[in-house]
């Protein structure tokens, strides 16, 4: 008999958990017994299938995250979690998108004032002082920089006057490196903090920390669905990007008060609060972030 004669030839035993099965499906962890190697259309079809979820899942859970605020939050938190996709897997969805969208799409966040290189305009007269290092009159700045870098770690300085005195467009090159490479860890890495600061502003309400982390698991993933809308459609759509960007702004404190309750006065100034702590947040792990660059 053939090798693909046996895998298709039920077996007394399921070939993943080796439980003894009787059917086209083992009991115990209902992986198939039947099996044969996939066809492009079955392989298309269950990669179809798991990713973009035809039952429904995925497009349930878009309607909710995106056009019901907190609602999402409330269906997981009341036991209702099958039928949508799963927190974590959402957040990391769109983080991946939005990143991608950036890195792909041209977005610059290092503008150094010389046209990029793929525009058609012509090149400028190249001018020694500007195509090198950092101008005269800041280069005491940097120097008084290096010093109190060295003075938290030795050996920080001279990397950090080495790093600046690349070329502008290295130092560019670099600082885009490090933010797509560690950038998406450290957002992620804000995602505890995002909850913590929850907790503290819902103190007494009850609600254990796992249920402010599932809210900012889905708050951010909104956040990076609509920024990555933002950069996919054509910037002359102004009225949509006014519209996406009135939406992003008042989300989250409707999601606050459908999830948390309390008044609207009471939402807002927490809301307030948590933007300016979260904005902070973010603030210091995008530095500390490119700081590495410095130091690497």
């Amino acid at each position: 008999m053939t090798a693909d004669a046996l895998l298709h030839a039920a077996s007394a035993n399921c070939p993943n958990c080796f439980a003894e099965t009787t059917g086209n499906f083992c009991h115990q962890c209902s992986q198939e017994t039947t099996l044969h190697p996939p066809s492009t259309r079955e392989f298309l079809h269950e990669f179809i299938g798991h990713y973009v979820a035809l039952e429904g899942k995925l497009w349930k859970s878009l309607w909710l995250l995106l056009l019901k605020p907190g609602r999402l939050t409330l269906e997981y938190i009341q036991g209702r979690r099958v039928r949508y996709v799963q927190p974590l897997r959402i957040y990391l969805t769109f983080s991946l998108i939005f990143f991608a969208l950036i890195k792909f799409s041209g977005v610059n966040f290092f503008e150094t004032g010389t046209a990029p290189a793929h525009t058609a305009s012509p090149p400028a007269i190249s001018k020694p002082a500007a195509s090198t290092g950092i101008p005269n009159d800041q280069n005491e700045t940097f120097q008084d920089a290096g010093k109190l870098a060295n003075q938290l770690h030795a050996g920080w300085g001279p990397r950090i006057e080495a790093f600046l005195a690349q070329p502008q467009d290295q130092m560019v090159h670099q600082l885009s490196k490090t933010f797509f490479a560690y950038g998406p860890y450290a957002l992620f890495a804000l995602m505890p903090v995002f909850a913590l600061l929850l907790k503290l502003l819902y103190l007494g309400t009850g609600r254990r920390y796992g249920a402010h982390l599932l809210f900012a698991l889905h708050a951010n993933a909104f956040a990076f669905a609509v920024l990555a809308l933002q950069i996919a459609l054509p910037s002359r759509w102004g009225f949509i990007h006014f519209v996406l960007l009135a939406w992003m702004v008042i989300y989250l404190p409707l999601a606050m008060r459908r999830v948390y309750g309390g008044g609207k006065f009471v939402t807002f100034l927490r809301w307030i609060v948590l933007m300016l702590l979260h904005s902070l947040c973010i603030a210091l792990a995008i530095a500390a972030t490119l700081g590495s660059a410095f130091v690497a």
